[in-house]
């Protein structure tokens, strides 16, 4: 029986996870699990890759004690990027996409060339945190690092390399940084050229389901592992690999990764670039098997993990505030998430009632009631963006997959089924593992292709569906509350930049 090791490496967590298919069902087991925080480095935000590289070992090291390991993959979340030189482990901690620069950056960038430019050249759209944007401030205000560093690699592919010794880039993760044309399905040089970003930095894309190579003799040793066990690159980017998983059918559904981010889009067999896409600010992302991901990067579950950290923890567990939540009066007060202080760090609660101060609603005083503005607005959100995705793809959209951590709450499941007036179908939680062991199987050669590995899913897990209420109450409360939230503004006081939306003047 083979045996695949995922790692998946989140913004808040990681984890290593054993997977197996048996009677043709998948087969899950987590092995270790580990917090990924943000260390504060004299007023920066950076990652520490060396720490999560000492909790894979011990992850891995579990896995070596059940036996012989048919191959590792890791697929991490996107855009931040280790700058490497020779063997060295890297030459500084990352950077988070979290940090401030990254604003600054994009501004800078856009005063040399335009979202249109931008877009036309990658197909990608414009977000503060892409890598290119990043890069953009080294060139800036570390030339002499840049010029040190003979590569860059994004951090699942710099977990590859830690396992390897193999410097690749693999495309669904190359694809969130904006340094790629997604046409072309190469990096961007014309664009790289324009902002002096050196063309020496990037390596050697591969596709996903590629093998890399053996383990290396010292991580064997480190580990216990063999040394013929084999590291895949999976869909190494983590949205990709719950893509490859969803477990849909037809071509009529669009999904939902909710977590941090809410990652929301269709597949589609090409890229679309063309003037609506990039006025929607829609992106093409690599998927699995040459696939595309028109998706939008939203403000997700974020802005309520930033109010947990403001309040108790006595208060603060999720079960806790979705009960809370549920008792809270519905649709009383609504925040845009697209504002841009809602993807900054610190203050949330504040920032939440200050929106609704700014623009004359109710000010939300409980956490219940927090909670509850944060998930209807959450909600609110997919409906309008889906509604305008729809549009897009000329393609009538009837039910929204929910899958990551996000699916597991039941009330926001609910609320965007409202919202929506589409039947939403939850689960599973783990489809960014799964995908990721998936595609292993796929380059080990025991299955063929993503309809294989969506039966597989169907086969293995136990989805929950969510209808829309019918009650006239509820459809009336929820169009009523639709057409206040088109009409709020994005009021960024200190940027002109958003998150997931065009900009919007306070009306």
């Amino acid at each position: 029986m083979a045996r695949y090791i995922a790692i998946d490496l989140g913004a808040e967590s990681g984890r290593v996870i054993l997977g197996s298919l048996q009677k043709g069902k998948l087969r899950l087991r987590e092995l270790h699990r580990f917090s990924n925080q943000p260390v504060q480095i004299r007023g920066t935000m950076r990652w520490d890759v060396l720490q999560l590289w000492a909790e894979i070992q011990i992850g891995l090291h579990a896995a070596s004690r059940i036996g012989d390991i048919t191959s590792i993959a890791c697929d991490s979340w996107g855009v931040d990027y280790v700058l490497l030189k020779g063997d060295q482990p890297l030459l500084e901690l990352p950077y988070t996409y979290r940090d401030e620069r990254t604003f600054a950056a994009f501004d800078n960038v856009l005063k040399k060339i335009s979202h249109k430019e931008l877009f036309a050249r990658t197909g990608i759209g414009s977000y503060p945190i892409n890598t290119l944007f990043q890069l953009c401030d080294d060139v800036r205000h570390r030339p002499k690092l840049l010029r040190k560093a003979d590569r860059i690699l994004l951090i699942a592919d710099y977990i590859n390399w830690m396992l390897t010794g193999k410097s690749k880039a693999e495309t669904t993760l190359a694809s969130t940084s904006q340094c790629w044309n997604t046409r072309t399905q190469s990096w961007a040089w014309p664009l790289l050229k324009k902002l002096r970003i050196p063309k020496h930095l990037f390596p050697k894309t591969i596709q996903p389901g590629t093998v890399i190579g053996n383990i290396l003799p010292q991580v064997s040793d480190n580990t216990g592992l063999v040394h013929q066990t084999k590291v895949v690159a999976t869909c190494s980017h983590d949205t990709a690999a719950a893509v490859a998983a969803i477990p849909a059918t037809g071509k009529n559904w669009a999904y939902l990764s909710s977590g941090t981010w809410s990652l929301l889009g269709v597949e589609l067999h090409r890229p679309l670039v063309n003037e609506k896409i990039r006025a929607a600010n829609f992106t093409n992302e690599a998927g699995f098997a040459g696939t595309t991901r028109l998706l939008k990067c939203l403000v997700g579950l974020w802005i309520l993990q930033e109010c947990r950290r403001d309040w108790s923890k006595a208060q603060s567990d999720y079960a806790t505030i979705v009960k809370l939540a549920r008792a809270a009066k519905p649709l009383r007060s609504l925040i845009q998430p697209a504002d841009i202080r809602f993807a900054k760090v610190g203050g949330m609660t504040k920032k939440v009632q200050a929106y609704c101060r700014e623009t004359n609603q109710p000010v939300p005083q409980t956490h219940g009631e927090i909670a509850r503005c944060i998930f209807e607005s959450l909600a609110l959100s997919y409906r309008l963006e889906l509604d305008g995705l729809q549009s897009l793809i000329g393609r009538k959209i009837s039910t929204l997959h929910v899958v990551g951590g996000g699916c597991q709450n039941a009330l926001l499941n609910q609320m965007t089924a409202d919202a929506l007036g589409r039947r939403v179908i939850a689960g599973p939680v783990e489809a960014t593992a799964a995908g990721n062991i998936l595609v292993q199987a796929t380059a080990m050669k025991e299955i063929n292709g993503i309809a294989a590995i969506r039966s597989v899913m169907r086969r293995s897990f136990t989805l929950k569906s969510y209808t829309p209420s019918t009650s006239q109450t509820s459809v009336e409360l929820w169009r009523d509350a639709r057409n206040r939230f088109q009409n709020l503004p994005i009021v960024a006081p200190s940027s002109s930049t958003t998150i997931g939306r065009t900009r919007q003047t306070k009306k």
